[in-house]
């Protein structure tokens, strides 16, 4: 950007000029972001989908596990709604910050999930749906480390449009 000072009546006035270059870095961001925001969308979506047809596994699973088998149904139920409102919040620009918290506090939630089950539990299987509960414990782990890592991506890409936008 080009710093530009204006001198009024003794009183200095500075505007900052947008370049070329920084319209163009804003759009590469604002498309990191859609990208982001559209995998999350699309996890989501799978997850909350192969849940909401098949939620008899994930309740049996959740009865073996002491945090949730108080409320096996509830929990299950819980995470699929979770999964279909943070999809919707993502999917709209005005709502797409909260949506990427929500989506990181998920993600970590369901990571912590994962380290205790492969610490506590390991013979029992996910039940995240379809070919996600395919993958071993430690791809799995994998796979939500590399989606936090999107989050938080995105949401330092978003403070930083905020920042800009001043």
């Amino acid at each position: 950007s080009n710093n530009t000072t204006i001198r009024m009546n003794n009183v200095t006035i500075a505007a900052e000029l947008k370049t070329g270059r920084d319209v163009t870095a804003a759009a590469r961001r604002k498309k990191i972001i859609e990208g982001i925001s559209a995998l999350y969308i699309l996890l989501f979506l799978y997850t909350a989908l192969s849940k909401t047809l098949w939620i008899g596994p994930t309740v049996d699973v959740l009865k073996f596990t002491p945090f949730f088998k108080a409320m096996p149904f509830t929990t299950a139920w819980s995470v699929v709604v979770a999964e279909y409102v943070v999809a919707v919040l993502l999917f709209f620009s005005r709502t797409r910050k909260i949506g990427l918290y929500i989506s990181l506090a998920l993600m970590m939630g369901f990571t912590a999930y994962i380290i205790w089950m492969m610490n506590v539990a390991p013979n029992l299987p996910c039940t995240c749906g379809g070919v996600i509960a395919s993958m071993n414990w430690t791809q799995h782990l994998v796979f939500n480390i590399g989606f936090i890592i999107l989050a938080l991506s995105g949401i330092m890409l978003m403070r930083k449009k905020d920042s800009t936008a001043l």
